[in-house]
Parts: structure tokens; sequence; C-alpha cells
């Protein structure tokens, strides 16, 4: 448990990450980094403002979901995007880029087999269970503003989810400085692409290379969507809005922009 402790360096941090990103703040404690991003977006926080909570005691998943870790067992992270020039239409794919941002970064620290869960849900070991999660809110007070949060374990899992895994679990470093430096430079330049690009998800190759990434293609998934309904089929493809291409057992093909998708089995 002693490894647990091992508080993040907010020194390290800063000269590490700014520059890439405007500021980062480090908190002890607070409810949601997401909420309290939020909050100072509306109240004029500069794009690419970073805040990293030691531990959050009200933090939120998708779907309204609870983010809840031991403290120090990971990361709890939050960061305002700004991204003018972009339409809006195209902000679906931020958290969808932040996934393939996480996923870029465990791949530079461990060699577990690692893949992506559509949308967002980032997947690690032999075995894939749950490492990361994200969830992205819009805000708009006059300038639209989204903040993207990413929740990953690092020296561990939380105890009540058997189907979680840690980076350090599955054999890469517990080092949380150094895992948030890795994540936030892989996401400062994926973004940064995907905004020079007018948000354009081919120019920047991030649709073929989250196509690359998602362990959800070619499986046969079950998709329980936002107002209950449940959907069946193999997991197709991803189109250039971020959604993902469901094709059922009668031969129709369905886009789902939103939902909560299980593996069942990898298609023949």
């Amino acid at each position: 448990m002693e490894r647990t402790a091992q508080p993040l360096d907010a020194d390290v941090l800063r000269t590490s990450l700014v520059g890439l990103w405007a500021q980062v703040d480090v908190v002890e404690r607070t409810g949601s980094t997401n909420a309290d991003l939020l909050a100072a977006a509306a109240a004029g926080a500069p794009d690419r403002s970073v805040l990293v909570a030691e531990h959050q005691e009200a933090g939120r998943g998708r779907l309204a979901r609870t983010w809840v870790a031991p403290p120090g067992s990971g990361i709890t992270v939050s960061i305002l995007l700004r991204p003018t020039g972009v339409p809006p239409s195209r902000f679906s794919w931020l958290p969808l880029l932040a996934g393939l941002a996480a996923l870029d970064a465990v791949r530079e620290l461990t060699s577990a087999p690692a893949g992506l869960k559509w949308p967002n849900d980032l997947l690690l070991g032999a075995e894939p269970r749950k490492v990361a999660g994200i969830l992205a809110e819009v805000g708009d007070h006059g300038r639209p503003a989204v903040v993207v949060g990413i929740g990953m374990n690092v020296v561990a899992s939380p105890p009540d989810q058997p189907g979680a895994t840690s980076l350090a679990a599955e054999g890469g470093p517990a080092d949380r400085t150094a895992v948030l430096v890795a994540l936030l430079t892989h996401l400062s330049r994926r973004e940064a692409e995907w905004r020079d690009a007018r948000g354009d998800p081919d120019a920047t190759r991030l649709r073929a290379d989250y196509r690359a990434g998602c362990a959800s293609l070619g499986s046969e998934v079950r998709v329980e969507l936002p107002g209950g309904a449940v959907l069946t089929g193999i997991a197709e493809d991803v189109d250039r809005d971020g959604r993902l291409l469901l094709l059922d057992r009668a031969g129709h093909r369905r886009a789902v922009a939103a939902g909560d998708v299980v593996h069942l089995r990898k298609a023949d």
C-alpha cells in the first residue's frame, strides 16, 4: 500500500507540460475535476487549461455513472479545450481522440495488449479489462468549450470493480507523474493535429488510427442505448462522425452515436 501514497510531482508536471498546455494545476482533493473546469471555463479560463486532482470524491463517468478510485492509485485529470475554427459538429471526436491518446501512452509504457472499446474505454491485458475511461462535457458561455476528463488506474484498480485492471498490474510503471506526462504529451499532439485540420478525422488519420486501435471492430457486441433499448450485432466500422456502425443479424446497418458496448465474441 505504500506505493499508493506517492504524490504527484507538481513541479515535474509543470516543467514537462507547460508550453504544450497553457497551465497545469494540481489540487489535493475535489468533488469533480470536470465540474471544476466547466465552472472555470464559464469564468474565462484559457484554452488548454489542465486540472489534476490527487483525489476526486464525486467523479463522473459516462451514462451518469460515478468514477471512484482509492486516493493515490490512479490519475484523475480534466482538460479544457476551446477548439476555435473547428465546427461544433466535429466536437464528438474529442472523447475518441482522448481515448486514442491514452492508448498511445499505454503502448509507450507497457507491452501488454491494449485496445479501445468504443467509444472511449481503454482495455489492457491478455484478458482485456478496463484501465481508463473518458467523459467529455460541453459548456458554452459565449465561447464554446469542451472539458475532457480522463480517469486511469495506474498503481491499483478499485477493489469493487472486478472488470478493471491497472497499468502496474499489467507490467507498466507505477509512477503516476511519468504516466500523466506521457498521456498529456500524446493528447497535446493528437489534439493539435485535429484542430489544425479543422476537426477533419480523415485528414489527420485520426479515424484510421482509431479504427486500427479499436478492439470493438469485428466483434459481436451488445449496445445498451441511453434510453434503455438494446441492440446486438457486429461492430463493423466507425464513421466520419465517430459513430459505431452496427450490422444486425437481419442485415440492417445502424449508426450508433452513444451507448455502452459489451463485447460478446469475435466474429468469424
